[in-house]
């Protein structure tokens, strides 16, 4: 069995950019999710709003719009990408206990957004994370994966066990 090429690295195993230059421009779009697993009782204190920094969901949420607009300021070899989209919903989940974060980015261009996606979800939750640390320094981030994406030249991806 021959084992793929990965496309960030050239012949010799460096580093390198892909060249995405030939490819043609199309939609895609690219969702992820991820959680913030956390006590009972810091649910119920950020779902009764007694948490000590404001509203920690919106700042999550405005944290994940940024970090998918940061993405290749973070992740060195991604292409810097003119989103047109970038959505980031929060949800308290008590069967976690927690939170559930999930992030679609979209974009017209000529490699995909999988990575802003997934950005977006990591930056939330680590927001979160840092707004509700004084409440539960025990919480964890779990679940960080890849949903779906479309568009491109490989077409559309789903996880097996995605709804």
């Amino acid at each position: 069995m021959s084992v793929p090429r990965l496309t960030h690295q050239d012949e010799a195993g460096r580093p390198r950019v892909v060249d995405v230059g030939d490819k043609a421009e199309t939609a895609r779009v690219a969702q992820a999710e991820g959680c913030l697993i956390m006590a009972p009782a810091t649910v119920a204190a950020l779902r009764e709003g007694r948490t000590p920094k404001g509203d920690p969901l919106v700042v999550a949420q405005i944290a994940g719009i940024l970090g998918a607009k940061r993405t290749p300021d973070l992740i060195p070899l991604c292409h810097p990408l003119p989103l047109s989209g970038v959505d980031v919903s929060l949800e308290i989940d008590d069967s976690l206990p927690g939170v559930r974060a999930s992030a679609t980015a979209r974009v017209v261009a000529r490699t995909g957004v999988e990575m802003e996606a997934l950005t977006a979800v990591s930056i939330a939750l680590l927001a979160l994370y840092d707004m509700l640390k004084a409440l539960d320094r025990g919480m964890r981030i779990e679940g960080i994966r890849l949903l779906r994406k479309s568009g491109g030249r490989s077409g559309t991806w789903v996880a097996e066990d995605t709804p």
